[in-house]
C-alpha cells in the first residue's frame, strides 16, 4: 500500500524505520513538524523524523496546519491508501482524515481507554499502573476515542523512568503498527469500538507539574520523578534557586520531615511524608549533572535545610 507517515520525535523513528523496511509497502512522503530551534546554539533542526526520510530521500511535508490547503492539495495528489501516525503533535482536522482510502491509523502508548491525550507513559508511571502498552486505532475527530485495531502490553518496572519505557513501547509498537498495516491491506483486521468505561486522560507534562513535592509519601515522590525523567525533567527548590533531581531509592527506615536533607558519607537523603528517598543525581543552576554526595559536599548542606 502507498504510505503517508507522520510522526516527529525520536519515538516515532521506530515505527518509520519497520514500514519503510516493509517489502509490502511504500512510504510515498512524511509529515512532520517544521523545523524549530534546539540546542545551545538553537540551531535550526529538522524532526528526528524528517531528518530519517530525508536520509531515504522521501519527501518531507511540514505545514504549519494540518488544515492547509497547500498540503491538503498534495495530500490528494500523493493518494496514500493509509497514512500511519505516531506522536505527530499537531491536530488532524477531518479534511486531511477524510483523504486516505483507510483513514489515519494512530500508535498511541497506552492500552486504550486509558491515558488519553499527550503524555500516556508519564501518566501510566504516576498513577502507579504495573501494565500498559500500545495499541492501534484509527483516528477519529474526538481523542484518542476511534476503534482500536490491536495491542501489545508492557509492564512497567520498579526503576523505570518515562525514558526507558517509552523507548520499549517505541519498538514493540512500532511491529504492531506495521502488523497493523499488514492487515489493514490483507482485508483481515477489524477495528473495534473502545469501551465507554475506563476512559482516562494524559494531559501534556509542563515544568510545573514536574516540581517535586515531598509533602507526599515516598513511593508517589519516586514516581513523581520517573514519570518526568529525562523530560521536562524532576526538579525541586533548594536556597531559592532550582536543582534537578534524577530518580531516587526508596528507604525502608525512619527518615527527617519532609523535604529536610540529612547528608552521610555515601548518600544523601530527602525526608517525605513517609519514608526517606535517597537521592540518585542533582544538578544545580548552571552546573553539570552529579552525584548526590558530591552535590552536596560541594554546597555544603547545614542541618535542617530542606528541599521545596
Amino acid at each position: 500500500m502507498r504510505l503517508v507517515f507522520a510522526g516527529t520525535p525520536d519515538p516515532a523513528v521506530p515505527a518509520l524505520r519497520a514500514l519503510l523496511d516493509s517489502s509490502r509497502h511504500e512510504v510515498v512522503a512524511v509529515v512532520t513538524r517544521p523545523d524549530a530551534q534546539a540546542g545551545r546554539g538553537r540551531k535550526v533542526l529538522r524532526s528526528p523524523v524528517g531528518a530519517l526520510a530525508g536520509e531515504h530521500g522521501i519527501e518531507v511535508l511540514t505545514p504549519a496546519k494540518a488544515g492547509d490547503p497547500a498540503f491538503l492539495a498534495r495530500l490528494r495528489e500523493l493518494a496514500p491508501d493509509v497514512c500511519p501516525v505516531v506522536a505527530y503533535g499537531a491536530l488532524l482536522p477531518q479534511s486531511a482524515l477524510d483523504i486516505p482510502a483507510h483513514g489515519w491509523v494512530n500508535l498511541h502508548f497506552s492500552l486504550l481507554p486509558a491515558w488519553r491525550g499527550a503524555a500516556p507513559v508519564q501518566s501510566a508511571i504516576r498513577a502507579g499502573d504495573e501494565i500498559t502498552g500500545a495499541s492501534t486505532f484509527r483516528i477519529v475527530k474526538e481523542l484518542d476515542a476511534g476503534p482500536v485495531f490491536g495491542v501489545v502490553t508492557e509492564a512497567i518496572g520498579p526503576v523505570d523512568t518515562a525514558g526507558a519505557l517509552l523507548e520499549r513501547l517505541s519498538h514493540s509498537g512500532a511491529d504492531l503498527l506495521r502488523s497493523t498495516v499488514d492487515g489493514i491491506e490483507d482485508g483481515t483486521l477489524q477495528a473495534v469500538a473502545q469501551p465507554g468505561e475506563g476512559v482516562s486522560y494524559a494531559p501534556k507534562v509542563s515544568v510545573e507539574d514536574a516540581r517535586v513535592s515531598f509533602a507526599d509519601p515516598a513511593a508517589a515522590v519516586d514516581r513523581q520523578i520517573r514519570a518526568v525523567t529525562p523530560d521536562p525533567g524532576a526538579w525541586a527548590e533548594f536556597r531559592g534557586e532550582r536543582v534537578k533531581l534524577g530518580p531516587v531509592t526508596v528507604l525502608d527506615e525512619p527518615g527527617p520531615p519532609p523535604g529536610e536533607l540529612v547528608v552521610e558519607r555515601k548518600r544523601v537523603l530527602a525526608g517525605t511524608a513517609t519514608k526517606p528517598v535517597r537521592l540518585g543525581e542533582v544538578q544545580a543552576a548552571g552546573k553539570k549533572r552529579m552525584a548526590a554526595t558530591d552535590w552536596a559536599r560541594g554546597t555544603r548542606i547545614e542541618e535542617g535545610e530542606r528541599l521545596r
